[in-house]
């Protein structure tokens, strides 16, 4: 992460991300100036110019409709899902269900989500948001390549089997991964990376429950049964997850767990 902000880039990941959105916004046309040079502000009634462009005033107000979509987006269409579910289960697992709070899960999310898709989004920055900016490419191209990585990313993340059965239901006929909509990517995406996060997820409660048992089982055999035993294994599983550095291990797997070339 050090590595992306020493780069000389780090304002990349800050704005890259809205970038990306105002492609999608104006994905049909570029921007229109007016004879000075000054970007103008009307609405045009025909809807396009001899480019076949809309209106730099339709543009905006696509663009800010489709602003309001990019939590769903970084949620659906990034890392986030998954490390987000597998931080809640960590937190269930251990018993402390106020340490760490929701702010810290979902802002530690969105640190390790910049971490991972920073390389992706780099590319998508120098090879469609900076050609754009430019005025080397149009809107509809810069869209084309940014949606191309988004796509790979998420392909490698989704199973076969989830992606053939949303094409399936759609009825589109066989494509090859590279034809795949992303009315069909996303939804698979999503899929696997719910499953995947449950798995984790449950691996991660086996040895919490572990020591809930012991625990359980001791205060049994004593004849302590109006003792709760979570009261007796919470401090018992802090240990554990301290001793053994529970953080790191699980930052590391949820790390790892990705395919991102």
């Amino acid at each position: 992460m050090l590595k992306l902000l020493d780069s000389g880039r780090s304002h990349r990941l800050g704005w890259l991300f809205l970038c990306f959105l105002f492609l999608l916004a104006s994905s049909l046309c570029d921007a229109q100036t007016t004879g000075t040079g000054a970007p103008g502000l009307r609405i045009d009634v025909s809807g396009a110019n001899e480019e076949g462009d809309l209106g730099l005033a339709i543009q905006l107000v696509i663009a800010m409709t489709i602003l309001t979509l990019g939590p769903s987006v970084i949620m659906m269409m990034t890392c986030f899902t998954r490390i987000i579910i597998v931080l809640g289960f960590v937190r269930n697992a251990i018993g402390v269900n106020a340490a760490p709070s929701s702010q810290i899960i979902i802002g530690l999310g969105l640190f390790l989500t910049f971490f991972i898709m920073g390389p992706i989004w780099n590319k998508i920055y120098d090879d469609a948001v900076t050609p754009y900016m430019e005025k080397a490419m149009k809107s509809s191209e810069a869209l084309d390549v940014a949606t191309a990585y988004m796509k790979d990313f998420m392909m490698n993340q989704t199973r076969q089997e989830d992606a053939q059965f949303f094409l399936e239901i759609s009825r589109q006929g066989a494509m090859t991964r590279d034809e795949l909509p992303l009315s069909i990517v996303v939804p698979s995406f999503i899929l696997s990376e719910l499953r995947t996060a449950f798995q984790m997820g449950f691996l991660i409660f086996i040895p919490f429950i572990v020591v809930d048992f012991i625990v359980a089982s001791t205060l049994m055999s004593m004849g302590m049964m109006m003792m709760p035993p979570v009261v007796i294994s919470m401090p018992f599983k802090l240990l554990l997850f301290v001793l053994v550095d529970g953080w790191y291990l699980i930052v590391q797997s949820l790390v790892e767990s990705f395919n991102v070339s």
